[in-house]
């Protein structure tokens, strides 16, 4: 699947356009001016641990890759390449489907605390969400922002209802509401709701506040799986 269906399609560039017009242009333009300077710093400041986690991935699997790359779906339903540190065996999507049983929350996702297919590296850097900071190119070429709604797989959103599909009105982003607010402890229900609340209150204010939060909780978070 490379796009939603046309009919979705056509219905959240309705919705994106009413939402653009409550956030505003200037909204807009200074997030993106944001995001491309925090992602650039990002890079930058993190350069060191990125080399380090991609020597330790590569001792403990030589011949798996470093970074993993997923189609993920975001906005209006546009599919991307979504990178991240590679955390799991090297067939690791292979295995899923005889996982699915063990699903340990609610609605269009997988989860699985103990899931068998994540290394001893991958457990560290899922836990301290360092697995996610390749997500800063992501955010570099414009595919995500550092704030937004968490952006699901196209198998998830195969199932998502019209009222769920409005997740992909915005950018998705790198942290958000859901994370701050708690994350795996919650389920998928709750998650729309907490990203359409911030889709509709979303300011430069609600980002930086989101990001703060975001950062006062990356190393202690225990709901990180």
């Amino acid at each position: 699947m490379r796009d939603l269906a046309n009919q979705d399609v056509t219905y959240l560039e309705k919705q994106n356009t009413l939402v653009r017009a409550k956030n505003g242009k200037l909204y807009l333009v200074s997030k993106r001016l944001f995001d491309i300077i925090g992602a650039s710093c990002g890079i930058i400041f993190l350069s060191l641990l990125f080399i380090v986690i991609g020597i330790l991935i590569k001792i403990e699997d030589p011949k798996g890759k470093i970074f993993f790359s997923q189609k993920r779906v975001g906005l209006n339903g546009r599919e991307f390449k979504m990178y991240k540190f590679r955390s799991m065996v090297s067939n690791a999507e292979e295995k899923l489907q005889d996982l699915l049983k063990y699903n340990e929350i609610s609605g269009a996702m997988f989860k699985m605390k103990e899931d068998p297919r994540i290394t001893r590296v991958g457990k560290f850097i899922r836990k301290t969400s360092i697995d996610e900071l390749p997500q800063l190119f992501n955010v570099l070429k414009g595919d995500m922002s550092l704030v937004g709604p968490r952006p699901p797989l196209p198998r998830e959103v195969a199932v998502y209802s019209h009222y769920d599909k409005q997740r992909l009105l915005v950018t998705p982003g790198c942290t958000g509401l859901w994370q701050v607010s708690g994350r795996n402890s919650l389920g998928f229900d709750e998650m729309v709701k907490l990203d359409l609340q911030y889709i509709r209150e979303r300011s430069f204010l609600y980002d930086i506040k989101v990001i703060l939060k975001t950062v006062l909780l990356l190393f202690g978070s225990k709901d990180a799986f």
